[in-house]
């Protein structure tokens, strides 16, 4: 049986900024212990200071988690709060938009260790103690793009569709074994994530038809699942899982319409990393 989350130990990483911080926000009434890692010492301390208000137990590890001494050293140290890890949340991400051949072997690399590799590495080292204890939960930060690559976002769209499979495949595997897997796929962050700086670049809120979530409905839907798990949530308005399913049924209609609803303004984001 899983943990009441008042019982529970979470560590979530990006936890300094943006839906890390949202998540850590929204799970503080219930008390659970927290386990926060980012790069920024300062920004966690922050944190750490507003969840120990709340009555919140909280260690705080500074982690770049696209290193991967850096992540060994977060899955022994964050065994200092309770012994344990129940959720781990592998938040921490970049974005990448621009023109695939305008990009560096440098960004290429540093997108997919931050987003992707990262996430698969910590996994590793917390799974052994869940399996030990035989309970905990996994959530991988996955997005919308995951679940159709976008124009100018290639490298982006292939981390996030990554830790979707990575999701999957852990829920085969672990199945029976008292531990969850959950994959959260939002849509373009309209306050707190990492699309604020394309919204800071152009000028202009993605379009409606677009859609998109708030960093607040990811972390209700974050303790929703922690709560009671889902293999899978997608978040967005209007609702893209109908697109999603139509494009798997007629792939060159879903392409499309996903095009024409996103390709302008996802171009207009990748100008300012353009090579002149």
């Amino acid at each position: 049986m899983p943990r009441p989350l008042s019982e529970s130990t979470v560590l979530v990483t990006g936890a300094s900024a943006g839906i890390g911080l949202s998540i850590c926000r929204r799970l503080a009434p219930s008390k659970c212990g927290f386990v926060l890692a980012a790069r920024s010492q300062d920004k966690l301390q922050q944190v750490a200071t507003d969840l120990r208000q709340s009555g919140c137990e909280v260690l705080v590890i500074p982690t770049d988690v696209s290193q991967p001494n850096s992540i060994r050293d977060l899955a022994r140290d964050s065994r200092q709060l309770s012994g344990r890890i129940d959720v781990l949340i592998n938040n921490a991400g970049i974005e990448c938009f621009a023109d695939f051949d305008s990009l560096t072997e440098d960004a290429i690399q540093q997108t997919i260790a931050t987003n992707l590799t990262g996430s698969i590495l910590l996994t590793r080292h917390i799974l052994p103690g869940m399996r030990a204890q035989k309970s905990g939960h996994i959530i991988n930060m996955a997005s919308t793009a995951g679940k159709h690559g976008p124009a100018f976002g290639a490298v982006y769209g292939a981390t996030k569709a990554g830790l979707i499979a990575f999701t999957q495949s852990l829920r085969g595997e672990l199945r029976g074994s008292g531990i969850e897997a959950t994959a959260i796929c939002p849509g373009f962050a309209t306050d707190g994530g990492i699309y604020d700086d394309i919204v800071r670049m152009t000028g202009r809120r993605t379009p409606r038809h677009m859609g998109g979530t708030s960093a607040a409905a990811v972390a209700a839907a974050v303790e929703n699942v922690i709560r009671k798990p889902r293999p899978e949530v997608i978040l967005n308005f209007p609702w893209l899982r109908p697109v999603f399913v139509l494009r798997e049924a007629f792939p060159a209609i879903g392409e499309r319409l996903i095009l024409a609803a996103t390709r302008r303004f996802l171009r207009q984001a990748s100008r300012p990393n353009r090579l002149n």
